[in-house]
């Protein structure tokens, strides 16, 4: 059987190493000296193998989330736990938003389940509309939803995921969340749910050091749960030693006073995304209201060749489920290079 390629995401540097990445959406302060450090000192520590446990990092990943050590489980990145939570409970047909991010669907077909999709509608702003709450039914065992979402930016409200997790409960559907963006809003504990994780049993929760710390290249998430089954049988389907002693160290050091990075990363994430997004609409294109740290919008066919010539990369999402050619997603980088990118979008 001829398998479908597969969906390639953002970062390609080592194809475009000359060029300024503005497909990925890292932070744009730069990982943190304190993780860099880190990352030095465990070339001591590479001769022994990785607590498998990886009890220090929970340890700090539980006081930053104040949740339960038991209620975490460390992985490869998000990715990894993404699968490893559609192995654990391998769902006979699953609900999707369309667009979002490509690996869940990816998961799903890895254990042969049926993919349905809810899409959602540019003259909605890609905003989830009540009808969502409708299309639980008892067919559905699993859905994803990520908060913000991956590549629209846009949030699900808390009374709206309130009303999607009363549904899944009383359905037994679980629910896999993703809110490795979450940190980059203003106001994150408007939409962050692992306060109600113990109402919701069917609820895990996953992040990433991946965004918001600026360490792609080190692999490190995390899922959160109440329900300690899912978590153990997550478990086993994870390697052993699946999380390095440079990821453990790193994600530890990154912890150790995280609130001043994250605020002057919101201050400087927000400011430059609404200058950006302003002086875009000014130029004609067709801004969406992001609230993470990336921009979405519309642009002419072709956009993505022309920039890469220019020097940038951009994500081109045509190849994202519910979009079609036009659609394009930029990260907030530096200032300058912030400049730099709208005065070129400004020439065309």
């Amino acid at each position: 059987m001829q398998k479908k390629p597969r969906k390639l995401h953002g970062g390609d540097i080592y194809r475009h190493p000359d060029v300024i990445d503005f497909s990925v959406n890292t932070n744009p302060l730069g990982t943190p000296e304190s993780v860099k450090r880190a990352v030095q000192e465990s070339v001591a520590k590479i001769e022994h193998y990785p607590d498998v446990r990886c009890e220090a990092l929970r340890k700090a990943i539980s006081r930053f989330e104040q949740v339960n050590m038991e209620e975490i489980l460390c992985g490869n990145g998000a990715a990894e736990l993404f699968f490893a939570a559609v192995q654990a409970v391998c769902p006979q047909k699953a609900l999707v938003i369309a667009p979002s991010f490509s690996e869940y669907e990816e998961a799903l077909r890895s254990v042969g389940a049926e993919v349905e999709y809810y899409y959602l509608c540019e003259e909605d702003n890609f905003q989830i509309r009540e009808d969502y709450v409708d299309k639980l039914s008892e067919e559905i065992d699993m859905i994803f939803l990520c908060n913000p979402n991956n590549p629209t930016g846009q949030t699900i409200d808390r009374d709206m995921l309130i009303k999607i997790l009363d549904r899944c409960k009383k359905q037994n559907i679980v629910v896999i969340l993703d809110e490795c963006f979450l940190e980059f809003l203003d106001e994150p504990n408007r939409y962050e749910m692992s306060n109600l994780r113990g109402e919701y049993p069917n609820l895990l929760i996953i992040k990433a050091f991946t965004k918001i710390f600026s360490m792609p290249g080190l692999r490190l998430g995390y899922a959160i749960s109440s329900n300690p089954d899912i978590l153990e049988e997550m478990s086993w389907k994870l390697q052993q030693w699946n999380v390095s002693v440079p990821a453990q160290m790193a994600g530890v050091a990154a912890l150790e006073n995280p609130k001043e990075y994250i605020r002057q990363t919101r201050e400087y994430v927000s400011g430059q995304r609404e200058y950006m997004r302003n002086i875009m609409k000014m130029m004609g294109y067709v801004v969406f209201a992001s609230k993470a740290n990336y921009l979405f919008f519309k642009g002419r066919p072709g956009l993505e060749k022309e920039a890469l010539e220019a020097g940038f990369l951009i994500r081109d999402c045509q190849n994202y489920e519910g979009l079609s050619e036009g659609f394009y997603r930029i990260a907030v980088r530096t200032k300058e290079e912030n400049e730099r990118l709208i005065t070129w979008l400004g020439r065309l």
